[in-house]
């Protein structure tokens, strides 16, 4: 007798789709094909693939590289190639965003808890953790790293989107039949549909009538969104969005509601994303010069 498929594979015609949740996001992945079994293989390694760099990368994990690395006390700490080309990319972006995107800001989020409550941090608090900000008091000498006592780093606004490139890699290894993995709205699919026909998917609404802000169509790349629709306070009629200045250890200001940005892979799109959105109120321009693919959401 065959064995029951699992709750999270469906079939759709002409996909199925494999869900599961990680990363505190709900995951899929969409597989143009009638092989159920092909489909459970490839979704399997997709979740293992998204489960391994959760464990990985989660600074809520103690025995995670991340957890090591701000449990160290300010020796130096030797980190794997994988961790290496991360920390690589989160220099990248410190540098060409003049600070502004700094994995040494999550300390923040001691303080500043985005759950639609209105309890906004005191300047005392703010103050107090703008100290423990900085990359640029990381030594970082691939692939030493020695961070100061006291501070951490978070590779939150790097792992999801470098989760997707890299479970659409996973997929690869398994089939060729056109493939779309999406965690929490970061996208990437393998190349069109059959026939060449583009995947549609939904831009997410800022609003909580769950309707989507658009429809696009992708025939390949990925789809990344930055934006405040979950994670914001409200207080006195002003709304703090999620997207904090690491400089002033507030809430960007005058920033898009969301931005969602196409680029060639996922973890591209999630940091042009977030650029836009540490440019306030020069988002547009900034998505302007890049030359990209964007939709800004006010």
């Amino acid at each position: 007798m065959e064995s029951q498929k699992p709750d999270n594979l469906v079939h759709s015609d002409p996909d199925f789709l494999f869900s599961f949740r990680a990363m505190a996001t709900p995951c899929e992945m969409r597989l143009e094909t009638d092989d159920a079994t092909m489909a459970r293989t490839a979704g399997l390694a997709v979740e293992a693939e998204a489960r391994r760099i959760e464990q990985k990368f989660s600074r809520y994990k103690g025995d995670s590289v991340i957890g090591l690395i701000n449990a160290a006390g300010g020796r130096e700490m030797a980190v794997d190639a994988e961790t290496a080309n991360l920390l690589n990319f989160a220099a990248k972006c410190f540098q060409i965003s003049n600070g502004l995107f700094d994995i040494t800001s999550g300390v923040l989020r001691r303080i500043w808890r985005f759950d639609g409550s209105d309890n906004v941090p005191t300047n005392t608090q703010i103050k107090s953790l703008r100290q423990l900000i900085g990359w640029e008091k990381v030594s970082w000498k691939p692939p030493a790293i020695i961070l100061p006592a006291g501070m951490e780093i978070d590779l939150g606004g790097l792992a999801k989107e470098y989760a997707v490139d890299r479970a659409l890699g996973a997929v690869r290894e398994v089939t060729s039949a056109p493939a779309l993995v999406n965690f929490g709205g970061d996208l990437r699919v393998s190349g069109p549909r059959a026939h060449d026909k583009p995947w549609k998917v939904a831009i997410e609404s800022v609003d909580a009538n769950g309707q989507a802000a658009g429809l696009l169509e992708l025939a390949g790349g990925a789809l990344a969104t930055s934006g405040d629709a979950r994670r914001f306070l409200l207080k006195e009629g002003v709304r703090y969005g999620h997207i904090l200045n690491p400089r002033t250890g507030r809430p960007v200001e005058h920033a898009p509601r969301s931005v969602t940005v196409a680029a060639a892979t996922c973890i591209e799109a999630g940091m042009i994303a977030t650029l836009a959105m540490l440019q306030g109120s020069g988002a547009e321009a900034f998505l302007k010069r890049e030359s990209v693919r964007a939709w800004c959401i006010r």
